[in-house]
């Protein structure tokens, strides 16, 4: 918990209070359902708590903004990004039942009214968001073939609608055929060795619509 209050020095008693119950719950869950890789839950406040809020150190969501999370897992990004973005309403899908049982249970403990789940794939949610985030779950293109049906139109952040993800390594190859695309070093927000390799990429996607 002293790692995220390094980097977020504002955050409200309530928002502490969640934050600091993720170490329990997930410790308690992962000993059930492993969810989060063994060597993980350890330092999951620095491998999956803060790396998820990194989204955060780009953009700060205004209140109203709608965010479908993507192969979820146990919760990350959506659940820390709920926390600390608690008029902003979360969508969290996955496509393996025992991570959705988790994620609810997760977000029933913490009280988020801003979370709402479903286990199913991607390519099966049809509503419309503001931004899709996820971590590192396929490679860009079949993650954007996934998804581009499902931004709204019409931005109001500071930042244009799309896709916000976490992902590590040399992505030069991988985002050669995207334009308008962005990566953020997370070395640059936070000093610990974990996130030399780690960035951000946005990618704005224009409304499209099924034929």
């Amino acid at each position: 918990m002293k790692l995220i209050q390094k980097y977020f020095k504002d955050l409200t008693e309530e928002q502490l209070e969640q934050l600091n119950k993720l170490e329990l719950l997930y410790k308690d869950w992962n000993s059930k359902i492993n969810v989060i890789s063994r060597k993980d839950i350890d330092e999951l406040y620095l491998r999956h708590v803060l790396h998820s809020l990194s989204i955060a150190k780009l953009i700060s969501f205004k209140n109203n903004t709608t965010l479908l999370d993507i192969g979820t897992g146990g919760g990350f990004p959506g659940i820390p990004l709920a926390i600390l973005f608690p008029n902003c309403n979360f969508h969290l899908v996955d496509s393996i039942q025992k991570k959705i049982n988790v994620v609810n249970i997760v977000v029933k403990e913490l009280e988020l009214k801003n979370v709402k789940t479903s286990c199913c794939r991607a390519e099966s949610v049809k509503d419309k968001y503001d931004f899709v985030i996820s971590r590192a779950v396929t490679n860009m293109k079949d993650f954007v073939s996934w998804i581009k049906y499902n931004v709204n139109k019409k931005s109001f952040n500071d930042l244009k609608n799309g896709v916000l993800y976490l992902k590590g390594g040399d992505l030069k190859e991988e985002l050669i055929s995207f334009k308008n695309v962005k990566t953020y070093e997370l070395s640059d927000f936070f000093k610990e060795d974990f996130f030399n390799e780690k960035k951000v990429v946005y990618l704005p996607i224009k409304y499209k619509t099924k034929n």
